[in-house]
């Protein structure tokens, strides 16, 4: 079978784990890839019990029906743009690999190297890790770290502003062509976003908004950034734009649950 031809036309392939509190992972993916005008299809890698407080339970989906996921999404739909999140072990980022390298090759990977939920639920098995940086990450096109993901990445302590320019270099060291490391995990009102590749680097600063609805931030603007990389869009505008959905949706946060709670990803919609 001949695989569909790649146009800028906004398909995106989700390869990540469910949330049942609707707030980050495939629902949260879905719901920004289509705010934004693009197409969602999804490869589910494992299904949480979880809410705005923490995950309660994981359970696994096999590594071969991940990989048949994404083959028959490739093959019939395709895809103009792939986002990685939840992982979770080392064979199935193998899997994953394997299948993109198959109906992918030459398709834009996002990769959110998602390693701890935001109520300190373990995403990704300590052992994974290693497959993570060998497997995926030379791969992508983008990857999109927090700091403590960064640190487990590249062995480097990103203590403040001023470590994130070597610790986004040494990232690039892993292969892949381009790094947004994220910074709001810094103490400060300013948040500062660092993206990197093998040209140079570019800021991107913004106020720090106080408020607890911050569920699925880090899948939310990966997904956004995909869909961006999904209609052709350079990369800094992709994150540019990324970025702006992302602070909308937080600022007008619906305000649900009783811990780090959901943003409003619809909106971008307009309502009759």
């Amino acid at each position: 079978m001949s695989l569909p031809d790649a146009k800028g036309r906004g398909r995106v392939l989700i390869v990540a784990g469910s949330d049942s509190g609707g707030g980050a992972g495939i629902q949260a993916d879905i719901k920004a890839v289509t705010a934004l005008g693009g197409y969602a299809a999804t490869a589910i890698t494992a299904l949480t019990a979880q809410d705005t407080v923490t995950v309660h339970a994981i359970h696994d989906v096999p590594a071969e029906f991940i990989a048949l996921q994404m083959r028959v999404v490739l093959q019939d739909i395709g895809a103009d743009a792939v986002k990685t999140g939840m992982l979770h072990r080392a064979d199935i980022i193998a899997a994953v690999a394997d299948a993109l390298q198959r109906y992918a090759p030459d398709v834009p990977l996002v990769v959110d190297p998602v390693m701890v939920a935001k109520g300190g639920a373990r995403l990704l098995q300590a052992e994974a890790e290693a497959a993570l940086r060998e497997l995926l990450i030379p791969r992508a096109t983008l990857i999109t770290p927090n700091l403590p993901e960064a640190e487990a990445l590249c062995g480097l302590m990103i203590p403040d502003a001023a470590a994130m320019p070597a610790a986004a270099q040494a990232l690039l060291g892993l292969g892949p062509q381009a790094v947004l490391l994220k910074g709001g995990h810094l103490p400060g009102e300013t948040l500062v976003d660092l993206l990197c590749d093998a040209r140079g680097s570019e800021s991107f600063a913004s106020a720090r908004l106080h408020t607890s609805s911050t569920h699925g931030t880090g899948c939310t603007l990966a997904s956004a950034i995909a869909t961006g990389l999904a209609f052709g869009l350079p990369l800094q505008k992709a994150v540019a734009q990324a970025r702006a959905y992302v602070r909308k949706a937080i600022e007008t946060a619906p305000g649900f649950g009783q811990g780090h709670g959901p943003l409003n990803h619809a909106h971008t919609v307009r309502r009759n």
